[in-house]
C-alpha cells in the first residue's frame, strides 16, 4: 500500500518515543571503534517540513516535538541530532529516522534503507547520498541481506501498519531475522490503538523472544476520533542501559496525562 504519507504525523509523540530511543541505541553502538550496519525496512523521507499544510492540519507535531523538546538534555543523542538538523535547515523541520541514523553514524558505518513509495524514495535518495536506498519491500530486503557486513548493528522495522496483515506476518519475519543475524539489535515500532490490534502480535513476539524489551508509552489522541493512543517498541537484544533510558522517558510521558 502506497497511500501512507508520514508528513501528516511527523514529529508527533510516537516519533519522539521511537526516535529518542533509536538515537540513544545508535549512539551506544558507536561508542566502540568498530563499524556498524544500520538497516531500516520502511524509511519514509529524510526530512519533514512541519510548516507544511499536511503537518499543520493534524497538529501532531505541535502536540509532539514542539511541546516536549525540553525533555531532552542538550547532550542527549536525540537532542544533539535535532539541533544539528535544525541548525542546517531551520526550526520548522523534523528528521525521519534515516536522517537521524545518518547524522549519528560514522563514515565507516553502512546504512541500507528500503522505501516503496516513489516520491518518498526519491526524496530519501537525494538526501542521503552515502546510504544505500532501495525501492523495495522492506521485509524482503532484510531477508535478502542478513547477516549484513559489518555484523554489529541495528535494524529498525517501522511499517505504517496500514496493511493489516502486517500484524500477523511480522512475528514470522522477525523470527527468521533473529536466526539469520545472531548479533544484531532488532527493533520493531508499533502503534497502540484503541482497538488493541497489536495485542496478538505482541503475545507471539514475547513468547518467541522472552528476553526482549517491550516498552510502551500512552498519550491522549491527537484529535477527536483519532485511534492512536500510544507507541510501542519491541527490542530484541536491547543494549545495556536501554531499559533505564526507556523507563525515564515513560515518566515524562506519564506526566502529560
Amino acid at each position: 500500500m502506497l497511500s501512507y504519507q508520514h508528513i501528516f504525523h511527523a514529529g508527533n509523540l510516537a516519533d519522539v518515543h521511537k526516535h529518542s530511543l533509536l538515537a540513544w541505541m545508535l549512539d551506544y553502538l558507536i561508542r566502540k571503534d568498530k563499524p556498524v550496519s544500520y538497516i531500516e525496512t520502511h524509511g519514509g523521507r529524510a526530512l519533514y517540513d512541519l510548516s507544511a499544510g499536511e503537518a499543520v492540519k493534524t497538529g501532531e507535531a505541535a502536540q509532539g516535538i514542539t511541546r516536549v523538546r525540553h525533555w531532552f538534555d542538550e547532550d542527549h543523542p536525540y537532542a544533539k541530532c535535532l539541533k544539528q538538523i535544525t541548525d542546517l535547515n531551520g526550526e520548522k523541520v523534523y528528521p525521519g529516522s534515516p536522517l537521524i541514523a545518518s547524522q549519528i553514524l560514522r563514515d565507516t558505518d553502512t546504512l541500507t534503507i528500503a522505501e516503496l513509495h516513489p516520491n518518498e524514495h526519491n526524496a530519501l535518495e537525494l538526501a542521503l547520498p552515502k546510504a544505500t536506498v532501495r525501492r523495495a519491500d522492506g521485509f524482503a530486503m532484510a531477508h535478502s541481506m542478513l547477516p549484513p557486513t559489518p555484523r554489529r548493528g541495528l535494524m529498525l522495522i517501522d511499517p505504517s501498519f496500514e496493511v493489516k496483515e502486517d500484524y500477523a506476518t511480522i512475528p514470522g519475519h522477525i523470527k527468521k531475522y533473529v536466526r539469520a543475524w545472531n548479533v544484531g539489535i532488532i527493533a520493531l515500532w508499533y502503534p497502540i490503538l484503541t482497538s488493541d490490534t497489536h495485542n496478538n502480535m505482541l503475545k507471539i513476539l514475547e513468547k518467541d523472544h522472552p528476553d526482549a524489551l517491550r516498552h510502551e508509552v500512552r498519550f491522549r489522541p491527537a484529535r477527536p476520533g483519532h485511534g492512536m493512543i500510544g507507541s510501542g517498541l519491541f527490542v530484541i537484544r536491547p543494549p545495556f542501559g536501554l531499559a533505564e533510558q526507556a523507563a525515564n522517558l515513560k515518566t515524562r510521558f506519564d506526566q502529560l496525562k
